[in-house]
C-alpha cells in the first residue's frame, strides 16, 4: 500500500476510535510499522478524530523521528509500547494504544478479564493478560507489557491506564480494540442481571477446534479439557455476590452487605406491615391525614 494510503488509512481509524468513545481530548496513539526500520505513528497533542493524512510522523525502531513533519507535529510520547512489540513479535504490523472505558474499567479494577463466556472473545481476542502499572512515557511501560506478549497474544490490558492491541493490519488492530471493549461492556451488562453462563469444558473445546479451523491458534486448546480455561474467572465473578444495597451505625461502624434473600425479606416485610396493618391506629391516622390533605388540596 501506497505511503500516503497508509497514513489516510490512521486517519480514518484514528477517527473511529475517536466517534466510538476509545480516546478523548488527545488521548492513544496508533502507528504502523512499514519497513524493517520505519514506522508511522500518531503525532503528540492531538485528538484521533481530526487527524489529517499530513500529521502523521515517520521514525525509526529507536523512536527518533527521521523526516521533518511538514505541520511540524512530534512523534507521540508512547511510541516506546509500539516499538517494544515490534521488536517482541516480528509479524506486528500496527498497534494501537486506547483508552476503551469499559475495558479500562477493569484495568483500573485489576479484575482479569474471565474465559469461556463469549465465542467472539475467544475466537478474536483469545487469553488477555493485564499489566502491572507503569508510569506512562516510560521504559517502565513497556517493560511492563512485554513479558506478557506470546505468539498468540493481541491484546494486553495496562494496569490503571487502558489497553494495547496489535496484529499484522490497522484495520485488523482496531477489530481487536472495539471487540475488547464490546466484550466488557457485555460483561458488566452481566453483572447488572446478577448471572454469567460459563462455557463447560466441552463447549469450550469444541469452541477452539472451530477456531482452529478459522486459522487461528490457540495453544488452550490441549489442556481445554482438564478446565484450564477460566482459572482467572473469580475475581470477576465474586463480584456478583457485592450488592449495591447497604447500612450502617453511621457512627464509624463497618457497613454491612444485605443478601438478595435478605432484602426481599425486607420488603416484603415492610409491606405486609404497611398493607395488612391496617387495623393499626397510627396507620389509620396518617392515613386519614393524607386525605385530608388531597381533599383540601382539590376545594372539596
Amino acid at each position: 500500500m501506497p505511503i500516503y494510503q497508509i497514513k489516510k488509512e490512521m486517519c480514518e481509524v484514528g477517527h473511529r476510535i475517536w466517534i466510538k468513545g476509545f480516546c478523548a481530548g488527545n488521548e492513544g496513539n496508533h502507528s504502523v510499522r512499514i519497513s524493517e526500520d520505519r514506522v508511522l505513528c500518531t503525532p503528540t497533542g492531538l485528538s484521533k478524530g481530526f487527524l489529517t493524512p499530513e500529521d502523521m510522523c515517520l521514525i525509526d525502531m529507536d523512536g527518533k523521528q527521521v523526516e521533518v513533519n511538514a505541520k511540524g507535529r512530534k512523534r507521540t510520547s508512547e511510541v516506546l509500547v509500539h516499538l517494544a512489540i515490534y521488536k517482541k513479535r516480528a509479524d506486528i504490523k500496527a498497534v494501537i494504544h486506547s483508552h476503551p472505558p469499559h475495558a479500562t474499567a477493569f484495568a483500573i479494577a485489576n479484575i482479569p478479564l474471565p474465559e469461556g463466556l463469549h465465542p467472539e472473545a475467544e475466537v478474536f481476542l483469545g487469553k488477555v493478560r493485564t499489566a502491572p502499572y507503569a508510569l506512562p512515557s516510560t521504559q517502565a511501560l513497556p517493560d511492563s507489557i512485554t513479558p506478557l506478549i506470546g505468539p498468540e497474544t493481541n491484546t494486553v490490558l495496562m494496569g490503571n491506564h487502558g489497553s494495547v492491541s496489535f496484529s499484522n493490519t490497522l484495520i485488523d488492530t482496531y477489530y481487536k480494540l472495539e471487540i475488547l471493549d464490546a466484550y466488557c461492556r457485555i460483561l458488566l451488562l452481566c453483572k447488572n442481571i446478577g448471572k454469567a453462563n460459563v462455557f463447560t469444558n466441552d463447549q469450550m473445546v469444541d469452541l477452539l477446534k472451530v477456531k482452529q479451523k478459522f486459522g487461528f491458534k490457540d495453544s488452550r486448546l490441549a489442556c481445554a479439557p482438564e478446565g484450564c480455561i477460566g482459572e482467572d474467572n473469580q475475581p470477576f465473578l465474586a463480584t456478583f455476590e457485592r450488592t449495591d444495597s447497604a447500612s450502617c451505625d453511621c457512627h464509624g461502624g463497618e457497613v454491612e452487605h444485605a443478601t438478595a434473600a435478605e432484602r426481599q425479606e425486607e420488603v416484603l416485610g415492610a409491606t405486609s406491615r404497611g398493607m395488612g396493618g391496617v387495623d393499626d391506629p397510627a396507620f389509620e391516622a396518617m392515613v386519614r391525614t393524607i386525605t385530608e390533605q388531597i381533599m383540601a388540596a382539590t376545594g372539596r
